[in-house]
């Protein structure tokens, strides 16, 4: 009969019929194909979907998180530490990752998204290549127009007045054509809206160009009358005195490592350009720095004894020179000040290696209070105001 044949077939998966318990197990697996179904499609989609571009920037980004170590390492300065280096790739790669997943989930979910998300992702990818752009420029200037200067034994590339200047301009051109293209994404179309944004950044500048301004200019102009550079040995008149190698000269200050306490010093650059500078590396003559050691001996030892002892001293120097003393030119010795107490003589060598300078004392000093020794001369100052009174008590004891 026609209801007996209709009877002996099971109800389809997703009848609305009373059928039992069949019915209830074959829904969860239809629902599990469905929603694999769903998933395969999108997939399918989103591979149709990307075009060439969206293919070259995520095989670029991926190149770039493989890649990222040695990319940081060759764009950072000799000076930077590991957790730097370590922080900077971890940062790279975290954009990088981040424009995949924004190319791929736009692709995914253009039709939900709006177009807040597909902003979003343009100023994200806008900012990073501003970033990346600038600093490859800078990189490449200093490359083309620094110059090479081998600096506590390590080659590196120093700034020279031509790579700041034109680092500066280039940073400048990138950043203002990344701000344009950012106020027109943002959807400032009109010349009104786009000037209020960039009036208000040069407001913003012109505001605070006292705080940065005259370090900027301070160093510009250091660097173009070649006072000093990366590498020079120099000493600071002040309170204290400060005797160091400049080890980094950057937009808005300078690094000076102190050779006596071994730490690095930080300056504004308006600040070092109002003081005296001594830069010990720019020697006078080809013989190199012209450096002094004093010493004061009482009246009660004739210069002639004085002089033979000294260059007694300096013939053992000859002998055995330390480190970075130009013993092939003859020294000098000569009578500098006849003091109350006692007299001041100099002794005059040179040396080229001015960062040895406090080292280089130390010796010499410890070779002529060794000769002193020798010869029964003291190199302490008299103190004749003990002589005065020990001639008073005699007088006195006489008297009584």
């Amino acid at each position: 009969m026609p209801r007996a044949s209709v009877d002996c077939h099971p109800p389809p998966p997703h009848s609305t019929r009373r059928a039992g318990v069949s019915v209830q197990i074959l829904r969860p697996q239809a629902d599990l194909g469905a929603g694999q179904a769903m998933s395969w499609s999108r997939l399918q989609t989103l591979w149709y979907h990307i075009d060439a571009l969206t293919w070259l920037v995520i095989g670029i980004n991926l190149l770039l998180i493989l890649f990222a170590r040695p990319l940081v390492r060759l764009a950072s300065g000799h000076d930077a530490s590991e957790g730097l280096v370590r922080l900077r790739v971890h940062v790279l790669q975290t954009l990088n990752l981040a424009i995949i997943l924004g190319f791929v989930y736009w692709h995914l979910f253009s039709s939900d998204q709006g177009p807040w998300g597909q902003m979003l992702l343009g100023i994200l990818l806008l900012i990073y290549l501003g970033y990346l752009v600038a600093h490859l420029l800078g990189i490449w200037i200093l490359r083309r127009y620094g110059k090479r200067k081998q600096i506590r034994g390590e080659w590196r590339w120093v700034e020279t007045y031509q790579s700041r200047l034109l680092t500066l301009v280039s940073r400048l051109f990138v950043f203002v054509v990344t701000l344009i293209t950012l106020v027109r994404m943002l959807g400032f179309e009109s010349l009104l809206e786009a000037g209020g944004v960039l009036g208000f950044i040069g407001v913003l500048m012109a505001l605070t160009q006292a705080t940065w301004a005259p370090d900027l200019f301070s160093g510009l102009i250091m660097l173009n009358s070649n006072v000093l550079e990366e590498g020079d040995v120099i000493r600071l008149d002040g309170q204290p005195e400060l005797f160091g190698i400049v080890f980094k000269t950057k937009m808005f200050h300078t690094e000076i490592l102190d050779i006596v306490a071994n730490h690095r010093i930080l300056l504004r650059n308006a600040a070092l350009r109002d003081r005296i500078i001594r830069n010990l590396s720019k020697f006078a003559s080809a013989r190199g720095l012209r450096d002094r050691l004093s010493f004061k001996i009482g009246y009660d030892t004739s210069p002639q004894s004085v002089r033979e002892t000294l260059e007694a001293a300096w013939n053992r120097v000859v002998e055995d020179p330390p480190e970075g003393v130009e013993v092939q030119y003859p020294v000098e010795i000569g009578l500098l000040a006849t003091g109350d107490h006692a007299l001041e003589w100099g002794v005059f060598y040179y040396t080229k290696t001015p960062e040895r300078l406090p080292a280089i004392r130390q010796q010499l000093n410890q070779i002529f209070l060794e000769t002193a020794g020798d010869h029964g001369i003291s190199l302490a100052t008299p103190l004749t105001h003990q002589v005065l009174l020990s001639s008073s008590r005699t007088a006195s004891n006489t008297q009584e």
